[in-house]
């Protein structure tokens, strides 16, 4: 059965699941679990995304986010590469840490946001590492912790979840624990995670039919919406042009952009040339024929770059890093 194209647009409300390899841990310690949230942080940062949940589980993980400005896949990209190398190197293993692609399931904010706070932030009572709530209230892998007060998380959305519970922070916690504790007995949710949804319409938390679609998590009226928009339509694009990258990118070693532009053997041009290729195409999901004629660069020309700029990122890994987060500003 062929595979559904993501839906990734900014704007929209996104619920992640990504599990490890064959069901394997992709987190051995807490020293993976703290480097993962350390990127993950960063990332949101860079990207500009929202995050309102997420727990980590020893073979998969869950996050709730908001892209603002670049597409979803930007942040993912990044996060899911970055870990992998990192997490193979440490514990000298090789090949694939993840199962295929990560799930995605766009929600509508406005019905879901709060149930699925709930859902994924009980993941760790539903797994077995913990064994009540009040243990769940100190749980340092889980964002229900970061909403009760007990840890912190940079990047985590708490002001705009509790205030759905009170206009004081005590009262809000109060309030926002006891809708937690409602959902203890509910177990797993398959009408929150889009399992069995294919060909038949199933109802959601609110009683509504939701159409019969799994990347989708919404009544049909949110859908319709979805499935018209245009950004939907357009596949592996981030938001952030070609132009205003090489803008950056320019900016970031001061050259002048124009002179990136034109053809020249000046080894600073054609080094910015080939790390504007290596971003646009690995990290942004341009096309070498897109990148080719911002750069007036044929298809041998985007492949020799990108050979230069690989070269270069070898040797000075810090360059990579400064530019990827310059790009999220």
């Amino acid at each position: 059965m062929p595979r559904f194209a993501r839906l990734d647009s900014p704007g929209v409300l996104q619920h992640v699941i990504v599990r490890g390899n064959e069901k394997k841990k992709i987190f051995f310690d807490d020293q993976d679990r703290r480097r993962f949230l350390d990127r993950l942080s960063q990332l949101l940062e860079d990207t500009e995304t929202l995050c309102y949940a997420w727990s980590l589980i020893p073979n998969h993980f869950h996050l709730l986010l908001l892209p603002t400005n670049f597409k979803l896949a930007v942040l993912m990209r990044r996060l899911l590469t970055g870990y992998a190398v990192t997490f193979n190197l440490i514990h000298h293993r090789t090949g694939h840490l993840f199962q295929n692609r990560y799930k995605s399931i766009v929600c509508d904010k406005e019905s879901y946001l709060l149930e699925l706070v709930r859902y994924i932030h009980l993941n760790p009572i539903r797994a077995g590492l913990v064994g009540t709530l009040k243990e769940l209230d100190q749980y340092p892998w889980s964002g229900h912790a970061v909403l009760m007060g007990s840890q912190k998380f940079e990047g985590q959305e708490v002001k705009e979840v509790l205030g759905f519970f009170g206009r004081s922070l005590a009262r809000a916690r109060e309030g926002y624990r006891r809708f937690v504790a409602d959902g203890v007995e509910m177990g797993r949710r398959e009408d929150l995670v889009g399992v069995g949804m294919r060909g038949r319409r199933a109802k959601d938390s609110i009683g509504e039919k939701q159409p019969a679609d799994p990347r989708i998590l919404g009544g049909k009226g949110f859908s319709d919406r979805i499935l018209r928009s245009r950004p939907f339509r357009e596949k592996g694009r981030a938001l952030f042009s070609p132009s205003k990258l090489i803008e950056k990118v320019s900016s970031i070693f001061g050259i002048d952009s124009e002179l990136v532009r034109r053809p020249s053997k000046n080894r600073s041009f054609a080094e910015a040339r080939g790390m504007i290729c290596y971003v646009g195409i690995r990290e942004l999901g341009y096309s070498g024929i897109e990148l080719g004629e911002e750069l007036n660069l044929g298809g041998s020309g985007v492949s020799r770059a990108l050979k230069r700029a690989e070269a270069v990122f070898r040797e000075n890994p810090e360059i990579k890093q400064r530019i990827l987060s310059g790009i999220g500003k």
